[in-house]
């Protein structure tokens, strides 16, 4: 079998991105024909419009993904029972650690306003999250961050190339309106002033 056939095989059935290293050791091959292999596999993916995949470099090494284009029919796949999804809360917790990171379940759960051990579970679970160690002070808590899978499934390098979070809170006005129905009504001397 040809190497970039290897290549090719290897990465569609990895769960991680592959270093160069990682394939060159597998395949008995140099690092910098391996690079060359991906490079062009990268290239010829990207230039053919009958492919549905793409092949990029992603959390220091090489990943297969879907072509954007694809997502309309990715996105009713995953409305359907076979798709397994994350809920809103492990969405919500998961978005704390990853912004807070690292972080307590307290602080998770201080955040969402509710408990959010069993989202953190799940994250566990599912190999998004991980602890990174404990915090300093009585009860060491557990601290958590996201991992390496974290990073790939959304398609950055590192958490800095997250969206700010600026970029989605509402106006002061905006906030204020929403948040006016549940304030305790104003005394009659705070309405004088």
């Amino acid at each position: 079998m040809e190497t970039r056939a290897i290549v090719e095989a290897l990465l569609f059935v990895a769960e991680e991105p592959l270093t160069a290293g990682e394939v060159a050791q597998l395949t008995e091959t140099s690092v910098a024909q391996i690079e060359e292999i991906l490079t062009a596999l990268q290239h010829e993916l990207a230039d053919d419009p009958n492919r549905g995949i793409i092949l990029r470099r992603i959390a220091g090494g090489w990943r297969l993904y879907t072509d954007p284009e694809a997502r309309p029919y990715l996105e009713r796949f995953a409305a359907t029972e076979r798709a397994a999804r994350l809920s809103s809360a492990a969405l919500e917790t998961l978005a704390v650690v990853a912004y807070q990171q690292p972080v307590s379940r307290g602080q998770v759960s201080e955040v969402r306003g509710v408990d959010s051990e069993r989202a953190l579970q799940t994250l566990e679970r599912r190999g998004l999250i991980f602890e990174i160690g404990r915090a300093p002070g009585p009860g060491q808590a557990v601290l958590y961050g996201t991992t390496n899978l974290f990073l790939e499934k959304l398609g950055v390098n590192s958490v800095a190339e997250l969206p700010p979070l600026a970029d989605h809170v509402p106006p002061a006005d905006i906030v204020d309106a929403l948040e006016r129905p549940f304030r305790p009504e104003s005394t009659s001397s705070e309405s004088i002033s």
